[in-house]
């Protein structure tokens, strides 16, 4: 069993080298690991299990630190089913990092969810689940750097790494029509709001890059809901899409040079690789070199999800040591 009582949140960032500003010097190399989940609870079978997942997680000595990649359910856009799992997200005892997914808003104009504006959901998600910037959720919040305007990116740093949110989602980042609504082109609302928030990632891109390079931090970890290297064929929806975000990503991590990890959720399936080693990524989004020091992982989730992934921080130059572990 997890000892009972538990650092206070300024303790347990002062025994990480946890800084909210992560252009503070992000520290040497600490033992430590954090626990990556996504598109979970879906359904009412997973949400009755989520209690027991958390719990699971709680228990691990070693793990500091959880991130929610978004997607936190599907079926159900209401203020009280947010409210409901913003309840089970108090349960983390550690600091919990969470980025929305597309579930929560940008699906939400669907008749099966009750027609809602996407936009006014996006309001009520912040709302709900971010109601302190610059403070994350979990029994032991610590604090972290909200970017102005976006209070879902944070930044800090931990261990000798600098990590960072981004808001980045499923159906084409929000640029899919809100068919439930009636539309068959997105709106004018839809598009500005987009355009905005892709220019607030690639923002927190290249000011997390920055912080890293300033903090001589050992590597740099992304958090996010959309897969933007999805299996199958993808379009040229998608590709408008994300093609702004992978082209800032790919340039920063390639000056950066050391190692860069990328969490998602969005497609469901386990997937370890270096998607901007391959001619697929590379020719898709028009790059001309490829990015070897960028990993991604994307997080297994849904209605069968049945694994957390625990990534342990390590002094090797691997950095990052990924593990995959079954919920009991």
């Amino acid at each position: 069993m997890r000892r009972a009582v538990r650092m206070a949140g300024a303790a347990l960032a002062l025994a990480l080298g946890i800084s909210g500003a992560a252009t503070e010097t992000a520290g040497a190399a600490t033992s430590y690991s954090f626990a990556v989940i996504g598109d979970i609870p879906y359904g009412s079978t997973q949400l009755g299990l989520f209690p027991k997942r958390i719990a699971q997680i709680n228990a691990d000595p070693n793990v500091k630190m959880v991130s929610h990649v978004g997607d936190i359910g599907s079926g159900n856009c209401s203020s009280s089913y947010y409210q409901k799992i913003k309840s089970n997200f108090d349960k983390f005892v550690d600091p919990l990092v969470y980025t929305p997914g597309d579930n929560e808003w940008a699906d939400c104009h669907r008749a099966s969810v009750g027609k809602g504006n996407p936009l006014e959901r996006l309001a009520t998600v912040r709302s709900v689940f971010f109601p302190a910037p610059g403070r994350t959720l979990g029994q032991n919040a610590m604090t972290v750097t909200a970017q102005a305007g976006y209070k879902e990116n944070v930044s800090f740093a931990a261990g000798g790494l600098t990590l960072a949110t981004l808001h980045i989602v499923g159906s084409d980042n929000d640029l899919k029509p809100w068919t439930g609504l009636g539309y068959t082109a997105p709106t004018e609302a839809q598009l500005a709001e987009e355009a905005a928030r892709v220019d607030a990632t690639i923002s927190q891109l290249r000011n997390t890059f920055a912080s890293a390079k300033a903090a001589g931090s050992r590597a740099v970890v992304l958090l996010t809901q959309a897969d933007m290297f999805a299996p199958g064929t993808q379009g040229s929806g998608y590709r408008k899409a994300f093609q702004s975000i992978v082209r800032a990503l790919a340039s920063e991590a390639a000056l950066f040079q050391r190692p860069v990890f990328l969490f998602n959720g969005d497609s469901h399936g386990y997937v370890q690789d270096k998607p901007l080693t391959t001619s697929k990524w590379k020719s898709f989004y028009g790059l001309s070199g490829s990015v070897s020091n960028l990993s991604r992982v994307t997080i297994e989730g849904a209605s069968s999800v049945n694994e957390w992934v625990r990534v342990n921080v390590v002094s090797g130059p691997e950095v990052l040591q990924i593990q995959r572990v079954p919920f009991t």
